[in-house]
């Protein structure tokens, strides 16, 4: 059942052929937006669109590349030639390439930088004249809660997210007084299939199944367990929404509880742990 909660408006989400995307992409389809998907996944994406279609939703996709600023400016002109309208933007598109700064490639920085950080500026850029001109409109950008604490070698990927959280904070400022509101996310670890896989692969390295490796891993967390995609959506729904009309440059932590959480505390509970073996 496709609900009208969005009836009428359009919502463009990157990186939205999978994970965290598919998830957000496919809520807004349920709750009645004319969904625009875009990623470099060709194939998936399509498979996406189809599926919602199938499911009576409204969907579009555009194969682009949001390290680009020639496709970022063919996205937001896709939305408008398709719907007529661009009145949500999620910033959902990313990439993660670990490493220490010492020996970190100069190739691998930038990259980082022009999909976590410059893709979103440059598709805030082109969205938000066409905004202004319909009187307002929610950009909802996905950063991360390594934007906020830091993780092992996460040298480009946790400063595009901490960027991308100011970033948001400055739109926010610049563009409140069109009614054009910009909020950020910052998710903890959500089970996509891709970290399910690599879990997975840990476990039985260690020797034992994913659900006992897993209860092991997570039970620290306020919560004990790890988000999953669709959880995401809730929020992003709340932010494209007129109940946060008057939220604007926010930072909403989704990480079970983890940010409260005393890192010396665990460190020295997990000794004690193991100087007990």
């Amino acid at each position: 059942m496709i609900s009208d909660r969005f009836k009428g408006k359009t919502a463009i989400i990157t990186g939205g052929a999978s994970g965290l995307g598919k998830a957000v992409a496919t809520g807004f389809a349920g709750d009645g937006a004319n969904v625009v998907i875009t990623d470099i996944n060709t194939e998936a994406g399509l498979a996406v669109v189809a599926e919602l279609k199938s499911s009576g939703a409204e969907a579009a996709f555009v194969s682009a590349n949001v390290g680009k600023s020639e496709d970022c400016q063919h996205i937001i002109q896709f939305a408008l030639d398709t719907y007529g309208s661009a009145d949500i933007l999620v910033n959902n598109a990313g990439v993660s390439i670990y490493g220490s700064i010492a020996d970190y490639a100069l190739e691998d920085w930038q990259k980082t930088l022009d999909i976590n950080l410059t893709g979103p500026f440059m598709l805030m850029k082109a969205v938000i004249p066409h905004m202004q001109k319909a009187g307002g409109g929610s950009i909802i950008n996905i950063a991360s809660l390594a934007g906020l604490r830091c993780i092992p070698k996460g040298v480009s990927y946790c400063a595009s997210k901490a960027a991308l959280i100011h970033l948001t904070k400055q739109v926010a400022l610049d563009y409140g007084e069109y009614h054009i509101r910009c909020n950020v996310i910052c998710p903890g670890l959500f089970l996509t299939d891709m970290v399910a896989e690599g879990f997975d692969q840990t476990a039985k390295e260690l020797g034992t199944d994913l659900e006992t490796f897993m209860t092991t891993a997570f039970q620290d967390l306020p919560l004990r367990h790890p988000a999953y995609p669709e959880q995401l959506y809730g929020t992003c729904r709340y932010l494209a929404s007129d109940d946060s009309a008057y939220m604007t440059g926010n930072e909403i932590l989704l990480d079970g509880g983890t940010h409260v959480l005393d890192p010396f505390s665990v460190c020295v509970a997990k000794a004690a742990v193991v100087l007990e073996k």
